[in-house]
């Protein structure tokens, strides 16, 4: 009975060491809570009945069929892991900014070059996309550079608040090692703040106003997304944005469904000499908040005025983590199709490439052999 009493007790005592390290670190990884975040949102106009809208109608998971949902979940989970190591390449800064390339780090996160500046695109830089540091989807890939050796950057843009978007432990140190301000949607800013980002570095836009940074002017434009890093949703606002220079023109999407509402963007602020899309992490239970590889070559020509064959289209928010139910290359695959379908033109780097997108070149498919 005793070794039996001491054995229980050894196990309990794991158990909750266990769970102890699973927890640490969530209420400051969570980030501000929505008292605090009260105050900044108020004032939009997509903001109502306590939580952010968006113009259409959206449902964060279709009910219609939970136990298709279920199904899923317990039979396609793995599909989304690629079938040996994903390559890496190394990132090649160039001493000054050029017209106009990209350097993809993996998922969302890159480095957009527009006219001699440098933005950086929702950077996460953890291991785990999750409020704990034990539990939660886990990088398919090691990052291609450490967060302390990127290039000056002029500006950081946020899209929304989600976890694979928005990471506490790569904003503290982005703030340690760079002097760009943070640029984000309405509401986000009080996240920032909570992690003891300075006033000065935070610039808090609605959809449709803009801002300007050098020679740039940041617009913060609509999406068609949800928020939320606790229990309460859509606190926050969610976005995409514009980047527009003296010579050219960028659309970065950050996480979105499809929406018509993209050619006006297109109207207003287009055409862009490149695009990055997310095509990643979509499924027929959440089709409103996340697109498909067709809807994004669909929302390319949209923001180019109707014409498909105009900039290039590079994709985003996929390989990185496994967040949906698709097989791992299926986003490259089917994105390959419907471009071809239509005239446009994509490049795909495989994680930490630069890219000239004034001078493309040739696109090796890299991925095909992961599949």
């Amino acid at each position: 009975m005793r070794v039996r009493s001491v054995l229980a007790a050894a196990l309990a005592g794991a158990a909750a060491a266990t769970l102890a390290r699973a927890a640490w670190g969530i209420p400051g990884q969570i980030g501000a809570s929505a008292a605090a975040i009260a105050p900044r949102v108020e004032g939009s106009a997509r903001f109502r009945d306590n939580r952010f809208h968006n113009t259409e109608p959206s449902a964060q998971v279709v009910r219609a069929d939970e136990s298709s949902l279920l199904s899923s979940v317990l039979t396609r989970r793995k599909l989304g892991r690629p079938s040996r190591p994903i390559p890496l390449a190394t990132p090649l800064a160039p001493a000054e900014a050029a017209e106009l390339a990209v350097t993809w780090y993996g998922h969302a996160s890159a480095i957009v070059e527009v006219d001699g500046h440098r933005v950086l695109t929702d950077p996460v830089w953890s291991h785990r996309v999750s409020p704990s540091p034990m539990i939660g989807p886990a990088r398919l890939h090691p990052t291609p550079v450490e967060v302390t050796a990127l290039p000056p950057v002029d500006a950081i843009l946020i899209s929304h608040d989600h976890y694979d978007h928005l990471d506490r432990a790569t904003i503290v140190a982005l703030l340690r090692t760079q002097t760009a301000p943070f640029v984000v949607p309405t509401g986000i800013g009080a996240h920032l703040r909570h992690w003891r980002v300075p006033e000065d570095r935070i610039v808090e836009l609605d959809w449709d106003e803009q801002t300007t940074i050098g020679s740039l002017v940041l617009t913060c434009t609509e999406a068609r997304h949800f928020s939320g890093r606790g229990l309460r949703r859509n606190t926050t606002l969610w976005s995409s944005w514009a980047v527009r220079g003296p010579q050219h023109a960028v659309f970065f999407g950050g996480d979105t469904g499809y929406t018509p509402r993209f050619a006006e963007i297109g109207e207003r602020h287009g055409p862009f000499d490149l695009t990055l899309l997310p095509v990643g992490a979509y499924d027929e239970h959440w089709p409103d908040i996340h697109m498909n590889p067709e809807e994004a070559v669909r929302m390319h020509t949209d923001l180019q005025g109707g014409d498909a064959t105009a900039g290039v289209l590079v994709p985003v928010h996929w390989a990185t983590f496994n967040l949906a139910f698709h097989p791992w290359a299926e986003p490259i695959v089917r994105l390959g199709v419907a471009a071809d379908e239509v005239g446009t033109c994509v490049r795909v780097p495989m994680p930490g490439q630069r890219i000239d997108v004034l001078r493309p070149g040739a696109q090796r498919p890299w991925w095909l052999r992961l599949a």
